[in-house]
């Protein structure tokens, strides 16, 4: 018989990776990690655009490889993992939705931002209806206040969900926020509750841990750190990690080791560290995934990407709002333009 996990990992470098290499997966790699995630005996492997499903798109990132087929390609290797796909309402549809289950996925995580959780309703609803797993989402929730939030996942957990997450989209959520976060959920929600972390103020292991002090049981992990911005709580470090606090996850650590150095680390264009652009990140509050798409209209404007992304934490920008990003670019530019040399 398996051992009880006290802590259930989903793998999101399939997912939330995509940012990091702009969505350039191909059927073999994935099939290739999820293979060895499976192996691993990961629970739970996010693959899917960056931005969920039918998120390519000329504003999000085009995917080099349609997301259908992979996530068909890691369905068909897969002996225990499930496969979750993400679902931001807007971009994805019910119609997507049916096709991943019928694809094989067996969890969907319906993600909106921190106070607009009505907007899952029939997402949320359609994934019970389709027997799989279902997670809400709340995103960029260090722009809400504890109250709000729980509001939210209130809703989201009458609407069916299974789980509540909070997302730190911007990795800008400092330990103690996080603790009063998740507490406040324990205390007011009926579900089991998820934490979802980002590095850019290198703060994702230590926010991970505060979650499950406070009895988060459901933790978002990124094999080699690969995420948006500074990439999320890496997989194999939490792993072992949690095994040294006496933590049951299921998963193999040599396996999740070997993964990431021989498999992982050679596709990356760069490795994931804390650089200048995700740092800001995390200091301005911004969407991790915003971090690519500014860094290119910065250099072909000529201008510092830090600006661009200070500017978008001051207009307090979500996930949608890509085209800002073009907008702010532009305004900072004529500036500069008009600005006399001194």
């Amino acid at each position: 018989m398996a051992k009880k996990r006290d802590v259930l990992i989903t793998e999101v470098a399939l997912r939330d990776g995509s940012h990091a290499i702009a969505h350039q997966y191909t059927v073999d790699q994935v099939a290739k990690i999820t293979k060895a995630l499976d192996e691993a005996n990961v629970p739970y492997i996010e693959v899917a655009h960056g931005d969920g499903l039918a998120g390519s798109s000329l504003q999000y990132g085009l995917s080099r490889t349609n997301e259908i087929e992979l996530i068909e390609a890691a369905v068909s290797v897969c002996k225990q993992s499930k496969i979750a796909v993400l679902l931001l309402p807007g971009i994805g549809t019910m119609k997507d939705l049916k096709h991943a289950a019928e694809l094989g996925a067996k969890m969907a995580r319906v993600a909106t931002h921190v106070t607009e959780a009505d907007v899952s309703a029939q997402h949320i609803g359609l994934a019970k209806e389709l027997g799989m797993e279902t997670v809400g989402f709340l995103m960029m929730a260090h722009m809400a206040p504890v109250e709000k939030l729980v509001e939210q996942a209130k809703l989201m957990e009458s609407y069916g969900a299974d789980v509540v997450y909070v997302v730190d989209s911007a990795g800008a959520l400092l330990p103690h926020e996080v603790r009063d976060r998740i507490r406040a959920l324990k205390q007011h929600v009926g579900v089991e509750i998820g934490f979802h972390g980002h590095n850019n103020l290198s703060l994702a292991m230590a926010n991970s841990l505060v979650a499950i002090e406070e009895g988060a049981i459901r933790i978002d992990g990124s094999v080699r750190c690969l995420g948006a911005g500074a990439g999320n709580t890496q997989t194999e470090v939490l792993v072992a990690v949690l095994d040294r606090l006496g933590k049951e996850t299921g998963i193999d650590l040599y396996k999740m080791m070997d993964l990431a150095e021989e498999i992982v680390a050679p596709m990356l264009p760069a490795p994931q560290e804390i650089t200048r652009d995700s740092l800001v990140l995390g200091y301005a509050g911004v969407y991790s995934s915003f971090l690519l798409h500014t860094k290119r209209i910065a250099q072909k404007l000529g201008i510092d990407s830090r600006d661009i992304l200070v500017e978008l934490g001051k207009r307090k920008v979500v996930g949608g709002q890509e085209d800002m990003i073009v907008d702010v670019a532009t305004e900072i530019a004529k500036k500069r333009e008009k600005s006399p040399v001194s």
